[in-house]
Order: structure tokens, then C-alpha cells, then sequence
């Protein structure tokens, strides 16, 4: 049975364009979902600029998805060193 491709257009605000800085990331998860909480942290304080919830399928896609990306980054323009994670804990205020 043949498959149909279906065009979808994703429509995005300016604002969303702009995109969001993020310096940290914090994963939490449950058996049904993950939890990606993106952050500006500048001591003594920070904000939260994105939380995305994913299925752990969908989840596991988009990790494959970035180191398949990574890997050609890295082919193009050599390795990446990583960054040291922060040495203190980072809290939620309401």
C-alpha cells in the first residue's frame, strides 16, 4: 500500500522566531513523559525560559536526532570540548 506524504506548515510568532537563550538544562521523568526545563542561570538567580514534555518515545527520536546532528557538526568543524556543569544545586522559586 503506497503512503501519502502529507505537507504540514508549522506556523511560528515572531516572538517564537526569536528563540530562547539557555545556559542549563535540567531532565526530569516519569514512566509517561520527560520533562526538559531550559534555563538562563546567572547567580544568584536565573529563569525558566521553556519546559517541554515529550513521550519517551518521541524522546528517544529526538536524542538520536541530536547525536546524528552533533556528529556532523562535528565532521565540519571538529570536536567540541564540553563545558564543566555548574557546582551548585539549582532551585525553583514560585
Amino acid at each position: 500500500m503506497e503512503q501519502i506524504q502529507q505537507q504540514i506548515q508549522i506556523k511560528a510568532s515572531d516572538e517564537k522566531l526569536k528563540g530562547e537563550y539557555s545556559n542549563v538544562m535540567q531532565i526530569l521523568h516519569t514512566k509517561e513523559e520527560f520533562v526538559l526545563d531550559f534555563m538562563n542561570v546567572f547567580p544568584p538567580t536565573g529563569t525558566l525560559n521553556s519546559r517541554v514534555i515529550l513521550s519517551p518515545g518521541h524522546f528517544k527520536r529526538m536524542v538520536s536526532a541530536m547525536e546524528e546532528n552533533l556528529k556532523k557538526y562535528e565532521e565540519v568543524n571538529g570536536p567540541i570540548e564540553v563545558a564543566e556543569a555548574p557546582k551548585s544545586g539549582i532551585g525553583f522559586q514560585g
